[in-house]
C-alpha cells in the first residue's frame, strides 16, 4: 500500500478537532467515507441523508467506533429551502460551520442524443444544482466563522474524461470543475479553501442511481436496462477503491490546501493522451501583442487571486 494510501483520518486531527462539517449524501459511498475520516479526525459532522435504513447503518458505525452522534439532516440536495433550512440547523446546533463537501450525486447513462428534457434537468439537478444549493446556503455562514475553513466539490473523474454512455453524467462534472476551479479564486480573499476531488472507480453503490429516479423526472429518452445489464455494471463498482481511502485523501488535500485533489493514480496516461490532443489543436501561427497582453493580464490575475488577492474587472484589462 502506498504512503498516501496508508493515511487515515487521525493522521490530520490537529489540523481540524473540532471543526463543524455538511456533507452531503453521507450515509453511504464517498459521502460516507468522507464522514468516517472527519470523524476520525475529530472533526464535528452534520450529515444529509435520503435512506432511513442508510442512516440508520450510518449511525451505528459511529457508535461502535466511539465516535459522537452526528446531526443527521434528510434532504433532497434540489431543494433550495431545505438546504437553506439546512444551513441554519447545521449553525444553531454547532455555532460556527467551517467545512462544506458537495458529494451528493447520481450516475444515469445513456446515449446524449437519445436523451430527454427530463434526463438532463435530473442529472443536473443534482450533479450541479446540488452543488450550487450548497454553496449559495452555505458559503455567508463559512464566511462568518473563524479559522481554518474549507468547501469541496466532490465531482468525478468524467470532469476530465468523456465517454459515450455518460454525456449528461460528464457535462454535471463539467460543470462543476468549472465552478470549482473559478470559486477558489473567490474564496482564497476570505482564508478559505476550496478544492475540487475528482474520484475514479469507488467501491460504492452509485450504479444504482437509475432504479431511485424521481417521479417528476420520469420521461427518460434513454431505453430500460435489459435484465441484469445494471447489476453486470456494478461489478465493476466492487473492484473500486475504498470509500474511506478516498476520504482520506479528501481530508489530506484540505490540510494542504490542493486545489485540485485527485484520487486515483491509474489515470495519467488519460491526462497525457488528453494534454497532447489539446496541444495537437492549438494552431501554430504567431499571435498579435495585443491579444497577448491580455492574455498574460488573465494569467498574473489568476496567479494573482491564488495568492489571495481581490481581482476585479479592471485588473483583466
Amino acid at each position: 500500500m502506498s504512503e498516501t494510501a496508508a493515511l487515515n483520518g487521525a493522521d490530520f486531527r490537529s489540523e481540524w478537532e473540532g471543526r463543524v462539517a455538511f456533507i452531503t449524501g453521507a450515509a453511504t459511498g464517498i459521502g460516507l467515507g468522507t464522514a468516517q475520516a472527519f470523524a476520525d479526525a475529530g472533526m464535528k459532522l452534520a450529515l444529509s441523508y435520503r435512506n432511513e435504513d442508510d442512516r440508520a447503518a450510518t449511525e451505528q458505525w459511529f457508535a461502535s467506533h466511539g465516535h459522537a452522534k452526528p446531526l443527521f439532516i434528510k434532504l433532497d440536495v434540489t431543494d433550495r429551502e431545505g438546504f437553506v433550512a439546512a444551513a441554519d440547523e447545521v449553525e444553531k446546533t454547532f455555532g460556527e460551520v467551517h467545512v462544506l463537501v458537495n458529494n451528493a450525486g447520481v450516475s444515469v447513462f445513456g446515449p446524449t442524443d437519445e436523451a430527454s428534457y427530463d434526463d438532463f434537468d435530473w442529472i443536473m439537478n443534482v450533479n450541479f444544482g446540488g452543488n450550487v444549493n450548497g454553496i449559495v446556503s452555505f458559503l455567508p455562514k463559512i464566511k462568518a466563522a473563524s479559522g481554518r475553513r474549507h468547501v469541496v466539490n466532490v465531482a468525478s473523474m468524467a470532469a476530465f474524461l468523456p465517454g459515450p454512455q455518460a454525456g449528461i453524467y460528464t457535462a454535471s462534472k463539467f460543470a462543476v470543475r468549472g465552478l470549482t476551479e473559478s470559486l477558489r479564486y473567490n474564496l482564497a480573499p476570505h482564508g478559505i479553501g476550496c478544492s475540487l476531488c475528482c474520484p475514479a472507480l469507488t467501491r460504492t453503490n452509485a450504479w444504482k442511481s437509475a432504479q431511485k429516479r424521481p417521479d417528476d423526472f420520469a420521461e427518460s429518452g434513454f431505453a430500460p436496462a435489459k435484465e441484469g445489464e445494471l447489476e453486470q455494471f456494478g461489478t465493476a463498482f466492487e473492484l473500486g477503491m475504498d470509500p474511506y481511502e478516498v476520504g482520506a485523501k479528501i481530508l489530506r488535500g484540505m490540510t494542504l490546501q490542493d486545489g485540485l485533489i485527485l484520487t486515483h493514480p491509474e489515470h495519467g496516461v488519460d491526462f497525457a493522451e488528453e494534454y497532447m490532443k489539446q496541444v495537437k489543436a492549438l494552431p501554430i501561427e504567431a499571435c498579435p501583442p495585443g491579444r497577448a497582453r491580455i492574455e498574460q493580464l488573465r494569467r498574473d490575475a489568476m496567479r494573482a487571486a491564488d495568492e489571495g488577492l481581490v481581482i476585479a474587472m479592471d485588473d483583466l484589462t
